[in-house]
């Protein structure tokens, strides 16, 4: 059972407050936590609660559009998907929105199972970001464990040399390479060369040999 705040939220942005209250009621209704907005102003001084979220937001607003707002979120590295609706859609708008990472664009009137479809793409799209940043993050924890000479090691090791090599090119014994390689796999946790290859491709430690 999720905690109260790591419980998906959908966040709507738009200044018809009959369509607020409606899109409130239709997230509410399929169990989804929903908190909506009549600016982009008063989103901004709202707490994003600690879970997956997805932005509902439309095109047109009074002061910075929808559109303007996305590349601001962007700037500002807020990291939210969103799907937008409008009334007033055209090509290039759409293409615009998809570019910058949209989830969808949806065209009002929308039916409703649209519009819950897009939402479910967009909250599956943030748990697997916050999933990943989450990995990455121990990723660096353990590394960050390692010693200098630990991470110089497993920079070398990954990038295919063998303990013989390493010793020579550090002026160290080749036992002492192998001690430090343990010393490696052990805290990354890593169960075979393959997967310390992976995790020094993600943390960008591997060295070009």
């Amino acid at each position: 059972m999720n905690r109260p705040d790591t419980e998906p939220t959908v966040f709507v942005i738009d200044d018809d407050a009959e369509l607020r209250q409606a899109l409130s009621r239709l997230f509410l209704s399929v169990g989804l936590k929903a908190k909506a907005f009549a600016t982009t102003t008063e989103f901004l001084q709202f707490k994003m609660p600690d879970g997956p979220c997805c932005l509902v937001l439309d095109v047109r607003l009074p002061g910075m559009s929808g559109l303007d707002f996305q590349t601001e979120l962007g700037k500002a590295s807020i990291s939210i998907p969103i799907v937008f609706m409008t009334g007033h859609g055209d090509i290039p708008m759409t293409v615009r929105a998809m570019k910058a990472g949209a989830v969808e664009f949806l065209p009002k009137p929308f039916r409703d199972q649209d519009m819950l479809d897009a939402v479910q793409t967009g909250l599956e799209r943030d748990r697997d970001r916050r999933k990943n940043a989450g990995d990455t993050a121990k990723l660096r924890a353990g590394f960050d464990s390692l010693t200098s000479r630990e991470q110089e090691i497993m920079g070398l090791v990954t990038a295919g040399m063998m303990n013989k090599q390493i010793a020579g090119k550090l002026g160290v014994s080749e036992i002492t390479v192998k001690v430090h390689r343990g010393n490696v796999m052990r805290k990354m946790a890593a169960k075979s060369l393959a997967e310390l290859v992976r995790m020094a491709d993600a943390l960008g430690v591997r060295r070009a040999e």
